[in-house]
Protein backbone atom coordinates (compact mmCIF):
# COMPACT_ATOMS: atom_id res chain seq x y z
CA UNK A 1 0.00 0.00 0.00
CA UNK A 2 2.77 2.44 0.95
CA UNK A 3 4.69 1.61 -2.22
CA UNK A 4 1.55 2.21 -4.32
CA UNK A 5 1.09 5.65 -2.75
CA UNK A 6 4.74 6.51 -3.43
CA UNK A 7 4.39 5.52 -7.10
CA UNK A 8 1.16 7.55 -7.36
CA UNK A 9 2.92 10.59 -5.92
CA UNK A 10 5.70 10.19 -8.47
CA UNK A 11 3.34 9.88 -11.44
CA UNK A 12 0.57 12.40 -10.92
CA UNK A 13 2.82 15.47 -11.06
CA UNK A 14 4.33 14.54 -14.48
CA UNK A 15 0.75 13.93 -15.65
CA UNK A 16 -0.23 17.39 -14.36
CA UNK A 17 2.78 18.89 -16.17
CA UNK A 18 1.80 17.25 -19.45
CA UNK A 19 -1.83 18.34 -19.07
CA UNK A 20 -0.72 21.93 -18.39
CA UNK A 21 1.52 21.80 -21.48
CA UNK A 22 -1.38 20.73 -23.71
CA UNK A 23 -3.75 23.33 -22.21
CA UNK A 24 -1.17 26.10 -22.65
CA UNK A 25 -0.51 25.09 -26.27
CA UNK A 26 -4.20 25.13 -27.10
CA UNK A 27 -5.06 28.34 -25.26
CA UNK A 28 -4.55 31.93 -26.38
CA UNK A 29 -6.16 34.64 -28.43
CA UNK A 30 -6.99 31.82 -30.88
CA UNK A 31 -8.19 28.66 -29.13
CA UNK A 32 -7.11 25.53 -30.96
CA UNK A 33 -9.49 22.60 -30.73
CA UNK A 34 -9.04 18.99 -31.81
CA UNK A 35 -9.57 19.70 -35.57
CA UNK A 36 -6.83 22.36 -35.45
CA UNK A 37 -4.48 19.91 -33.71
CA UNK A 38 -5.12 17.29 -36.41
CA UNK A 39 -4.47 19.85 -39.14
CA UNK A 40 -1.27 21.03 -37.43
CA UNK A 41 0.09 17.50 -37.07
CA UNK A 42 -0.89 16.55 -40.60
CA UNK A 43 0.25 19.71 -42.40
CA UNK A 44 3.40 21.41 -41.04
CA UNK A 45 2.85 24.46 -43.27
CA UNK A 46 -0.71 25.15 -42.09
CA UNK A 47 -1.70 28.12 -39.92
CA UNK A 48 -2.46 25.96 -36.82
CA UNK A 49 0.99 24.35 -37.17
CA UNK A 50 2.68 27.76 -37.26
CA UNK A 51 0.70 28.91 -34.23
CA UNK A 52 1.47 25.75 -32.26
CA UNK A 53 5.08 25.07 -33.11
CA UNK A 54 6.52 28.44 -34.10
CA UNK A 55 4.73 30.79 -31.71
CA UNK A 56 3.36 28.93 -28.70
CA UNK A 57 5.69 25.97 -28.19
CA UNK A 58 8.87 28.02 -27.52
CA UNK A 59 6.99 30.24 -25.08
CA UNK A 60 5.32 27.35 -23.25
CA UNK A 61 8.62 25.46 -22.94
CA UNK A 62 10.28 28.61 -21.59
CA UNK A 63 7.48 28.89 -19.02
CA UNK A 64 8.03 25.26 -18.01
CA UNK A 65 11.78 25.77 -17.63
CA UNK A 66 11.42 29.02 -15.68
CA UNK A 67 8.69 27.76 -13.34
CA UNK A 68 10.35 24.42 -12.66
CA UNK A 69 13.76 25.99 -12.10
CA UNK A 70 12.44 28.61 -9.68
CA UNK A 71 10.45 26.08 -7.65
CA UNK A 72 13.47 23.75 -7.50
CA UNK A 73 15.73 26.61 -6.38
CA UNK A 74 13.22 27.72 -3.76
CA UNK A 75 13.09 24.27 -2.18
CA UNK A 76 16.91 24.13 -1.99
CA UNK A 77 17.23 27.61 -0.47
CA UNK A 78 14.60 26.86 2.16
CA UNK A 79 16.81 23.98 3.30
CA UNK A 80 20.07 25.91 3.00
CA UNK A 81 18.86 28.99 4.89
CA UNK A 82 16.51 27.04 7.17
CA UNK A 83 13.92 29.71 6.45
CA UNK A 84 10.43 28.83 5.18
CA UNK A 85 10.15 32.27 3.53
CA UNK A 86 13.28 31.82 1.41
CA UNK A 87 12.75 32.04 -2.33
CA UNK A 88 15.11 32.15 -5.33
CA UNK A 89 15.22 35.96 -5.32
CA UNK A 90 16.16 36.37 -1.68
CA UNK A 91 19.90 36.49 -2.42
CA UNK A 92 19.66 39.38 -4.88
CA UNK A 93 19.78 37.35 -8.10
CA UNK A 94 16.56 38.87 -9.38
CA UNK A 95 17.72 42.43 -8.74
CA UNK A 96 21.06 41.89 -10.42
CA UNK A 97 19.39 40.29 -13.43
CA UNK A 98 16.79 43.04 -13.62
CA UNK A 99 19.37 45.82 -13.51
CA UNK A 100 21.48 44.22 -16.25
CA UNK A 101 18.47 43.34 -18.45
CA UNK A 102 16.89 46.78 -18.10
CA UNK A 103 20.19 48.40 -19.03
CA UNK A 104 20.25 46.20 -22.14
CA UNK A 105 16.67 47.16 -23.01
CA UNK A 106 17.48 50.82 -22.48
CA UNK A 107 20.39 50.44 -24.92
CA UNK A 108 17.99 49.01 -27.51
CA UNK A 109 19.16 45.38 -27.30
CA UNK A 110 17.08 42.54 -28.68
CA UNK A 111 15.54 39.62 -26.82
CA UNK A 112 18.63 37.40 -27.01
CA UNK A 113 21.01 40.05 -25.67
CA UNK A 114 18.53 41.06 -22.97
CA UNK A 115 18.23 37.45 -21.83
CA UNK A 116 22.01 37.03 -21.79
CA UNK A 117 22.39 40.26 -19.80
CA UNK A 118 19.85 39.00 -17.26
CA UNK A 119 21.69 35.68 -16.96
CA UNK A 120 25.05 37.37 -16.37
CA UNK A 121 23.50 39.85 -13.94
CA UNK A 122 21.95 37.08 -11.85
CA UNK A 123 25.17 35.05 -11.72
CA UNK A 124 27.23 38.16 -10.98
CA UNK A 125 24.94 39.13 -8.12
CA UNK A 126 25.24 35.64 -6.64
CA UNK A 127 29.04 35.82 -6.81
CA UNK A 128 29.03 39.19 -5.05
CA UNK A 129 26.82 37.81 -2.26
CA UNK A 130 29.11 34.80 -1.80
CA UNK A 131 32.22 36.98 -1.77
CA UNK A 132 30.85 39.44 0.79
CA UNK A 133 29.28 36.73 2.98
CA UNK A 134 32.51 34.66 2.75
CA UNK A 135 30.74 31.64 1.39
CA UNK A 136 27.55 29.87 2.42
CA UNK A 137 28.78 28.62 5.80
CA UNK A 138 26.79 31.26 7.73
CA UNK A 139 23.16 31.27 6.47
CA UNK A 140 22.26 34.40 8.46
CA UNK A 141 25.18 36.40 6.98
CA UNK A 142 24.25 35.10 3.52
CA UNK A 143 20.63 36.16 3.97
CA UNK A 144 21.49 39.64 5.25
CA UNK A 145 23.97 40.20 2.43
CA UNK A 146 21.36 39.23 -0.13
CA UNK A 147 18.75 41.56 1.36
CA UNK A 148 21.18 44.50 1.44
CA UNK A 149 22.35 43.87 -2.11
CA UNK A 150 18.74 43.61 -3.29
CA UNK A 151 18.09 47.08 -1.88
CA UNK A 152 21.04 48.41 -3.87
CA UNK A 153 19.83 46.77 -7.07
CA UNK A 154 16.37 48.23 -6.42
CA UNK A 155 17.83 51.73 -6.28
CA UNK A 156 19.63 51.16 -9.58
CA UNK A 157 16.43 49.85 -11.19
CA UNK A 158 14.49 52.91 -10.00
CA UNK A 159 17.17 55.17 -11.53
CA UNK A 160 16.98 53.39 -14.90
CA UNK A 161 13.19 53.63 -14.95
CA UNK A 162 13.38 57.34 -14.08
CA UNK A 163 15.73 58.17 -16.99
CA UNK A 164 14.20 55.78 -19.55
CA UNK A 165 12.36 57.31 -22.50
CA UNK A 166 8.65 56.63 -22.81
CA UNK A 167 9.11 54.32 -25.81
CA UNK A 168 11.26 51.92 -23.76
CA UNK A 169 9.42 52.22 -20.46
CA UNK A 170 6.55 49.82 -21.22
CA UNK A 171 8.86 46.98 -22.23
CA UNK A 172 11.04 47.55 -19.16
CA UNK A 173 8.05 47.48 -16.82
CA UNK A 174 6.69 44.31 -18.43
CA UNK A 175 10.07 42.61 -18.00
CA UNK A 176 10.10 43.60 -14.32
CA UNK A 177 6.64 42.08 -13.86
CA UNK A 178 7.56 38.84 -15.63
CA UNK A 179 7.17 38.65 -19.38
CA UNK A 180 7.38 35.71 -21.79
CA UNK A 181 6.31 37.61 -24.90
CA UNK A 182 9.92 38.15 -26.04
CA UNK A 183 10.71 34.45 -26.04
CA UNK A 184 11.54 33.19 -29.51
CA UNK A 185 13.07 29.85 -28.51
CA UNK A 186 14.36 28.77 -25.09
CA UNK A 187 17.32 27.03 -26.74
CA UNK A 188 18.76 23.61 -25.96
CA UNK A 189 20.93 24.82 -23.04
CA UNK A 190 17.83 26.20 -21.31
CA UNK A 191 15.78 23.07 -22.03
CA UNK A 192 18.61 20.99 -20.60
CA UNK A 193 18.04 22.70 -17.26
CA UNK A 194 15.16 20.40 -16.32
CA UNK A 195 17.00 17.05 -16.65
CA UNK A 196 20.07 18.66 -15.06
CA UNK A 197 18.02 19.75 -12.04
CA UNK A 198 16.32 16.36 -11.86
CA UNK A 199 19.62 14.47 -11.70
CA UNK A 200 21.20 17.00 -9.34
CA UNK A 201 18.15 16.90 -7.08
CA UNK A 202 18.32 13.13 -6.79
CA UNK A 203 22.02 13.42 -5.95
CA UNK A 204 21.56 15.93 -3.08
CA UNK A 205 18.16 14.76 -1.83
CA UNK A 206 19.35 12.47 0.96
CA UNK A 207 21.92 14.90 2.47
CA UNK A 208 19.34 17.70 2.10
CA UNK A 209 16.92 15.62 4.20
CA UNK A 210 19.58 15.45 6.93
CA UNK A 211 20.52 19.13 6.67
CA UNK A 212 16.86 20.08 7.10
CA UNK A 213 17.11 18.63 10.64
CA UNK A 214 20.08 20.84 11.48
CA UNK A 215 23.73 21.18 10.53
CA UNK A 216 24.94 19.38 13.67
CA UNK A 217 22.60 16.45 13.00
CA UNK A 218 23.77 16.19 9.38
CA UNK A 219 27.44 16.45 10.36
CA UNK A 220 27.00 13.73 12.97
CA UNK A 221 25.64 11.39 10.30
CA UNK A 222 28.64 11.92 8.04
CA UNK A 223 27.47 14.73 5.76
CA UNK A 224 30.15 17.20 4.64
CA UNK A 225 27.98 20.20 5.56
CA UNK A 226 30.24 22.96 4.22
CA UNK A 227 30.62 21.27 0.82
CA UNK A 228 26.89 20.53 0.71
CA UNK A 229 26.04 24.19 1.34
CA UNK A 230 28.26 25.25 -1.57
CA UNK A 231 26.58 22.68 -3.78
CA UNK A 232 23.07 23.74 -2.77
CA UNK A 233 23.68 27.42 -3.43
CA UNK A 234 25.19 26.69 -6.83
CA UNK A 235 22.32 24.36 -7.73
CA UNK A 236 19.87 27.06 -6.65
CA UNK A 237 21.71 29.89 -8.39
CA UNK A 238 22.00 28.33 -11.85
CA UNK A 239 18.25 27.66 -12.45
CA UNK A 240 17.37 31.05 -10.94
CA UNK A 241 19.68 32.82 -13.37
CA UNK A 242 18.33 30.86 -16.35
CA UNK A 243 14.71 31.43 -15.30
CA UNK A 244 15.19 35.18 -14.87
CA UNK A 245 16.94 35.45 -18.22
CA UNK A 246 13.97 33.71 -19.90
CA UNK A 247 11.00 35.26 -18.16
CA UNK A 248 12.05 38.23 -16.04
CA UNK A 249 10.86 38.38 -12.45
CA UNK A 250 8.30 35.69 -11.61
CA UNK A 251 7.48 36.08 -7.95
CA UNK A 252 5.92 33.51 -5.62
CA UNK A 253 6.70 30.44 -7.78
CA UNK A 254 9.76 29.45 -5.79
CA UNK A 255 8.11 30.37 -2.50
CA UNK A 256 4.67 28.82 -2.85
CA UNK A 257 5.34 25.62 -4.80
CA UNK A 258 7.53 23.82 -2.21
CA UNK A 259 5.02 24.63 0.56
CA UNK A 260 2.08 23.32 -1.47
CA UNK A 261 3.93 20.08 -2.16
CA UNK A 262 4.84 19.66 1.51
CA UNK A 263 1.16 20.05 2.37
CA UNK A 264 0.49 17.26 -0.15
CA UNK A 265 2.93 15.01 1.74
CA UNK A 266 6.16 15.63 -0.20
CA UNK A 267 8.46 16.09 2.80
CA UNK A 268 11.19 13.78 1.51
CA UNK A 269 13.44 15.72 -0.85
CA UNK A 270 13.72 12.67 -3.08
CA UNK A 271 10.10 13.41 -3.96
CA UNK A 272 9.97 17.15 -3.25
CA UNK A 273 12.75 18.27 -5.60
CA UNK A 274 11.52 16.41 -8.71
CA UNK A 275 7.98 17.40 -7.74
CA UNK A 276 8.96 21.08 -7.72
CA UNK A 277 10.23 20.83 -11.29
CA UNK A 278 6.88 19.50 -12.50
CA UNK A 279 4.55 21.53 -10.27
CA UNK A 280 6.38 24.83 -10.75
CA UNK A 281 6.48 24.35 -14.50
CA UNK A 282 2.78 23.48 -14.63
CA UNK A 283 1.88 26.53 -12.51
CA UNK A 284 3.72 28.98 -14.76
CA UNK A 285 2.46 27.35 -17.98
CA UNK A 286 -1.15 27.70 -16.79
CA UNK A 287 -0.54 31.27 -15.57
CA UNK A 288 0.94 32.19 -18.95
CA UNK A 289 -2.02 30.63 -20.75
CA UNK A 290 -4.35 32.75 -18.63
CA UNK A 291 -2.24 35.86 -19.25
CA UNK A 292 -2.54 35.30 -23.02
CA UNK A 293 -6.26 34.54 -23.11
CA UNK A 294 -8.13 36.48 -20.41
CA UNK A 295 -7.88 39.88 -22.13
CA UNK A 296 -6.94 38.71 -25.64
CA UNK A 297 -5.57 40.11 -27.88
CA UNK A 298 -3.87 42.10 -25.10
CA UNK A 299 -1.58 40.22 -22.72
CA UNK A 300 -1.12 40.47 -18.98
CA UNK A 301 2.38 40.28 -17.47
CA UNK A 302 2.81 36.74 -16.19
CA UNK A 303 4.57 37.87 -13.00
CA UNK A 304 1.65 40.09 -12.00
CA UNK A 305 -0.75 37.21 -12.54
CA UNK A 306 1.49 34.92 -10.49
CA UNK A 307 1.37 37.46 -7.66
CA UNK A 308 -2.44 37.47 -7.82
CA UNK A 309 -2.35 33.69 -7.45
CA UNK A 310 0.49 33.60 -4.93
CA UNK A 311 -0.75 36.14 -2.41
CA UNK A 312 -4.00 34.34 -1.48
CA UNK A 313 -2.16 31.01 -1.52
CA UNK A 314 0.47 32.27 0.92
CA UNK A 315 -2.17 33.83 3.16
CA UNK A 316 -4.03 30.52 3.18
CA UNK A 317 -0.82 28.63 3.99
CA UNK A 318 -0.02 31.01 6.85
CA UNK A 319 -3.54 30.76 8.25
CA UNK A 320 -3.43 26.97 7.99
CA UNK A 321 -0.05 26.75 9.74
CA UNK A 322 -1.27 29.05 12.52
CA UNK A 323 -4.39 26.94 13.18
CA UNK A 324 -4.29 25.34 16.67
CA UNK A 325 -4.26 21.55 16.72
CA UNK A 326 -7.63 19.87 17.25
Amino acid sequence: MIRTLRIARLLWLPALWLAALLVALGTGSETLGLPAWREALGSPDSLPARILFDIRLPRVLAAAVAGGGLAFAGALLQVLLRNPLADPYILGSSGGAALAALAALLAGAGAAVTGLAGLLGALGSLLIVLAVARGPSDPLRLLLTGVILSAGWGAGIAFLLAVAPDRALRGMLFWLMGDLSLVEAPGWPALGLLPFCLLAGLFVARPANLLARGAAHAHGLGVAVHRLRWLLILLAGIPTAVAVSLAGSLGFVGLVTPHLLRLAGYHDHRLLLPGCLFAGGALVMLADAAARSWFAPRELPVGALMALIGVPLMLWLLRRSARPPA
